[in-house]
């Protein structure tokens, strides 16, 4: 794992995939999800479609995560877990680029 300035916050990256990116789109946490889990996800409470601008939606697979959705230890491991998950599948995210 590496630290990354990225999306005006600081990426933390897992075998030169993003995991997740705090202090990002406004939100707590930004993170890079498998795109067959993204709908169950992004409705979450305290997620939303990741933004890159305003109204600019970063696409399928990037969810922004409020503050308040991460307060606790184990609120935010789900989403570290989520994010992991989809790194640990080797290629199987390398075409989910935000906006596409």
């Amino acid at each position: 794992m590496r630290e990354v300035k990225m999306f005006g916050g600081l990426a933390f990256m897992v075998d030169d995939r993003m995991a997740v990116c705090v202090s990002a789109g406004g939100g707590a946490l930004l993170v890079r999800v498998a795109p067959e889990k993204d709908s169950d996800l992004v409705s979450r409470p305290g997620a939303r479609r990741g933004e890159m601008g305003k109204g600019r939606s970063m696409g399928e697979g990037w969810i922004a995560i409020d503050e308040r959705a991460v307060e606790f230890d184990d609120d935010l491991q789900h989403w570290i877990d989520a994010a992991l998950d989809v790194n640990t599948r080797g290629d199987a995210h390398d075409d989910v680029s935000p906006g596409g």
